[in-house]
């Protein structure tokens, strides 16, 4: 039984995966009914058709749902939201036995779908593949607990750690295959943030190119306290959709804001000590948004900021076997640094893979208590 349960789990979740890019701000969820060792319905959640994947599967199952056990890689909802409650119709349906894999972390859930299906009296089995559908949702039990989206650095470094020649060019330390890597990383973020030094030196597009479907366009996010982005630059003249925000000092040129805002770029002013944007204002605003992930693009000195806010769960560092050496002051981590190694950012390493030539490096960051 357990193989068996390990078995149709991982179906569940490859369905799941199915919806990236589709289901934010909600979890990626898929769902399987499995009658006498035969899947006879399956479904996965997508935002714009509102069903839940538990819903899909039992439309497509039909009466053979009764008797059946379904696998879904989360809890099942006991709440009306969107939807009805999805439990209510798992017990009308007959199911006879749940396989989850977690416990949904949503306070409306956390617990009370499983408690109302063994009331009903279905037999239930929790943590098979549990692990897996932890790192699924990651970004969505990030949201979820802190309402805030889960942060992901990329950086792209020669072996000996510099994201950049010593007059600041940087295209391209890495090859082919890493850069359409970084485009899956856009793909499953809900907003890409870069400074505005990378903008001056790179002039950089930020858009998602992989030409996949997705729910909404990805928020491009841009750190410039003194409002300095340049209106001719390739983020000022891709804005028409309105999809770029950029956080200044409270208190910009009002004709400079103006002409700004024109180009079609959201300017929000906010507090800004010592002229660094805090990155806890941009989370907490980009959370109120509903944007549940971000992936950071940026160079050296952003880099350091968001290592040293905290904000930063989780790193892929893309490695190229190539070494600039020198003094080149620009370090994968700038700014002011840690000075002892009791200060330094802990991480855990996840995996490591070769993408074309070059090294991804997938770390943890493990948060101080």
């Amino acid at each position: 039984m357990p193989d068996r349960d390990e078995h149709y789990m991982s179906y569940a979740l490859q369905l799941a995966r199915q919806g990236i890019g589709l289901v934010s701000p909600n979890p990626m969820v898929g769902a399987v009914l499995v009658r006498e060792n035969r899947i006879v319905g399956e479904g996965y959640h997508r935002y714009a058709e509102r069903h839940h994947a538990e819903v899909c599967a039992l439309e497509q199952a039909r009466e053979q749902a009764r008797g059946a056990t379904l696998y879904v890689n989360l809890e099942p909802c006991s709440h009306f939201g969107r939807t009805p409650p999805c439990v209510d119709q798992i017990i009308g349906a007959g199911v006879v036995r749940v396989v989850a894999a977690m416990q949904d972390p949503n306070p409306l859930v956390a617990g009370s779908g499983f408690q109302k299906l063994q009331t009903a009296g279905i037999a239930l089995t929790r943590g098979i593949c549990e692990p897996e559908a932890l790192r699924l949702n990651e970004a969505y039990c990030e949201f979820i607990r802190t309402r805030k989206p889960f942060v992901v650095l990329k950086a792209a470094m020669t072996l000996d750690g510099k994201i950049a020649e010593s007059g600041g060019r940087s295209r391209w330390i890495t090859g082919e295959p890493a850069r359409e890597k970084v485009q899956q990383l856009r793909f499953e973020a809900d907003a890409v943030l870069t400074g505005i030094g990378t903008v001056l030196a790179d002039d950089p597009l930020l858009t998602d190119r992989t030409q996949r479907p997705r729910r909404r366009c990805l928020a491009r996010v841009v750190l410039d306290t003194h409002l300095r982005l340049p209106l001719d630059s390739s983020l000022a003249c891709s804005s028409s959709e309105g999809d770029i925000i950029l956080f200044c000092s409270e208190e910009p040129e009002h004709d400079r804001k103006r002409r700004v805002e024109e180009s079609g770029v959201e300017v929000v002013p906010v507090a800004a000590p010592g002229g660094r944007i805090p990155f806890e204002v941009v989370l907490r605003e980009l959370g109120r948004r509903d944007l549940t992930s971000l992936l950071i693009e940026a160079g050296s000195e952003v880099n350091f900021e968001a290592l040293r806010s905290g904000c930063v769960n989780k790193l892929f560092c893309f490695v190229a076997p190539k070494m600039l050496g020198g003094r080149s002051p620009f370090p994968v981590v700038g700014g002011e640094g840690f000075l002892h190694l009791e200060q330094a950012v802990p991480l855990t390493f996840a995996s490591i893979e070769r993408v074309g030539n070059d090294l991804l490096i997938e770390a943890y960051v493990i948060q101080k208590t």
